[in-house]
């Protein structure tokens, strides 16, 4: 099973379209910053039937350091989220 990374998606998305790699490249990088900026706002990104992207909160919690044994407060943070729509899902099965 290969894993791919965006140099392989631009490359395949590029041979598709027939667009230069360049071109592919700047759209690939235009749709992840707006995805990224949108999120970070606290807006959902949703591509139907593919998924949807947003931003979840973790609350802060007590946790122990594993090496010493106390411990420790843990503060709450900002983490992306993607959910897969219906037809990846169903896609992957």
């Amino acid at each position: 099973m290969a894993n791919l990374n965006k140099d392989n998606i631009i490359d395949a998305v590029a041979q598709k379209t027939g667009q230069s790699k360049k071109a592919t490249e700047e759209m690939v990088d235009t749709l992840l910053d707006f995805i990224t900026e949108s999120i970070r706002k606290g807006e959902k990104v949703t591509f139907t039937g593919f998924g949807s992207f947003s931003v979840n909160e973790r609350k802060g919690r007590k946790g122990i350091n594993p090496r010493t044994g106390e411990s420790i407060d843990i503060p709450a943070v900002k983490v992306p989220k993607f959910k897969a729509g219906m037809s990846l899902k169903q896609a992957v099965k």
